[in-house]
């Protein structure tokens, strides 16, 4: 137990360093004051800590939420200032994932593929860095797209001495992750923001540099968000865009991780505990938050052993603000535009991209797609080409079944696809494999692709009697699958042909025989395919009652 909470308190100290200036720049990029990073970076932890399940997801401000944040609160009405819409934003967060938590909605984890996800971090990650590039130049342009931030930039000139601020700032940062030092890499963030101030307070060599400013006091503000509903009701879309991408975003860090730490991550604990950390996070100051990729992985390699890690973080942090509430009104914004210029190109990779292309061209494409929709369009429109992209590609797959003509390889009782292998093959059976379930997506196709394999059959071997179909792919059949089954079975009916079943797996077998299928169609059923291929040979048929036995394979 002591090694534990050692081992859980040196993993809170060492992920607090990290969390310190990442929460200042996040905020600073979803167009919020500096502490509200911070405010979002203390209770929220321990909310989380209490009804989440991961002991290594490093939750707080990230990096593509607070880019979400900043489009999501470029109209705010007259007179609402961003703070207060990010306080409702949060509300309106953890309220939306409480309700996916209540209605049991964990799979809505799945609306997004994993070509989606990784087109839409890399397309914010461009984003995240190209909208720090006005900060390092000096400039106050902003831009919602990448075209709108470029054509500000331009028009709005350089100030040289900024822009050194900057591009010193990210040297040092590449600096100490060539190194060679871990510790060293992890530290230089916070190591560059102290000597930034202390440059900037005790020197003129930051005069004219835009600053963070004076800070107002760091006490947790504890009230409830606005209650004016209108300013609910516009909120609300990019609310439940912020969330969908909070909660597919978090339990994809820490599913990863739970695997290499051969440990069980439970999504419904972790969109309760998500839940928990926006709503608190909207009761004290805070913003959106989530879990962040890079501060999990700290967290797994610095040994942490329970979700007390964060407890500790969020202890440090609250030391942090009351030691750098002074010290943080001088610190030169350029360098914080650096910390964040540097964090989020250092999980870039254009790998994905070529490794989807190779492997299946449209999820590469989909990739692509959404990529440039975060960059030429906005956030909401990449999330949603994300998410029906992937539907569509989902229902395109399965549109059609996938049904293979197979044969005995020889000498065994194996039976494969007869285009990828030399097998042999009997004139009076067709025999075949599906490979897929029978659902409603892809049911309508069935005697169509059947009876094409019969007519290659008659053309290659010779003339069959029956059909014989191994069932052991398929896990289900829906009643749109049970009606293709009847098509299929009076369409070979009409060619003369026989339908049979073998290696029907036990539930869907429950289901036919509930109904009376097997009996009601004549439908012969064998235990394995070979059994079915000698069967007529011998002139044998089972009954139905040899297989009585529900659940039997």
């Amino acid at each position: 137990m002591r090694a534990t909470w050692r081992a859980d308190l040196i993993a809170g100290a060492v992920v607090a360093v990290l969390l310190i200036p990442q929460s200042l720049a996040y905020a600073m990029l979803a167009g919020l004051p500096p502490q509200t990073g911070l405010y979002a970076s203390l209770l929220p932890l321990l909310a989380y800590a209490a009804l989440g399940s991961s002991p290594v997801l490093g939750l707080g401000p990230v990096a593509v939420l607070a880019l979400m944040i900043a489009q999501a609160l470029a109209g705010l009405p007259a007179g609402v200032s961003a703070e207060a819409g990010a306080l409702v934003l949060a509300a309106e967060v953890g309220g939306l994932l409480a309700l996916a938590a209540l209605l049991r909605l964990d799979a809505l984890s799945s609306l997004l593929s994993v070509p989606a996800l990784r087109g839409f971090e890399n397309g914010a990650t461009l984003m995240i860095a190209a909208s720090q590039v006005p900060v390092l130049l000096g400039s106050a342009a902003t831009g919602a797209t990448l075209p709108g931030l470029a054509l500000a930039t331009a028009q709005a000139g350089v100030k040289p001495l900024s822009l050194a601020w900057g591009v010193a700032a990210i040297g040092l940062l590449l600096l100490s992750r060539r190194a060679g030092s871990r510790t060293l890499a992890r530290l230089a963030p916070l190591l560059l923001l102290v000597a930034a101030m202390g440059l900037s307070a005790l020197t003129p060599a930051a005069d004219g540099v835009a600053q963070v400013g004076a800070l107002p006091q760091l006490a947790l503000p504890l009230a409830l968000p606005s209650l004016d509903a209108a300013l609910w009701l516009q909120l609300l879309p990019s609310a439940a865009l912020v969330a969908l991408m909070a909660f597919v975003s978090s339990l994809a860090v820490s599913e990863s991780l739970a695997q290499r730490r051969g440990e069980k991550v439970l999504p419904a604990a972790e969109l309760r505990g998500l839940a928990a950390a926006n709503v608190v996070a909207s009761l004290t100051g805070g913003m959106p938050v989530a879990g962040s990729f890079s501060r999990s992985i700290l967290l797994h390699e610095a040994g942490s052993q329970s979700r007390w890690a964060l407890v500790f973080v969020a202890g440090f942090m609250g030391l942090a603000m009351l030691m750098l509430a002074g010290p943080l009104a001088h610190l030169p914004k350029p360098v914080l535009a650096a910390t964040i210029v540097v964090a989020v190109l250092g999980g870039f990779t254009a790998r994905h991209y070529r490794e989807a292309w190779r492997y299946a061209r449209a999820e590469g494409l989909l990739m692509a797609a959404v990529t440039a929709a975060v960059l030429l369009w906005s956030v909401g429109a990449a999330l949603a080409i994300g998410v029906v992209g992937s539907i569509a590609l989902l229902i395109q797959r399965t549109a059609q079944p996938h049904v293979a003509r197979i044969g005995r390889v020889p000498g065994t009782q194996h039976y494969r696809n007869l285009e990828r292998h030399a097998v042999e093959c009997q004139p009076e059976v067709v025999g075949l494999r599906i490979d897929e379930s029978l659902v409603f997506t892809n049911a309508r196709g069935l005697a169509d692709v059947v009876l094409a394999h019969v007519r290659a059959h008659r053309a290659s071997v010779g003339e069959p009697r029956r059909v014989l179909m191994l069932m052991a792919p398929v896990n289900h059949i829906d009643v749109s699958g049970l009606t293709a089954l009847q098509e299929l079975h009076a369409a070979l009916q009409a060619e003369g042909l026989r339908l049979e079943f073998s290696e029907v797996k036990g539930p869907v077998l429950d289901r036919l025989k509930a109904v009376g299928w097997l009996e009601r169609y004549d439908v012969s059923l064998y235990l394995s395919h070979h059994e079915g291929i000698q069967a007529g040979q011998h002139d044998l048929r089972p009954s139905l009652a040899d297989h009585d036995a529900p659940g039997q394979l």
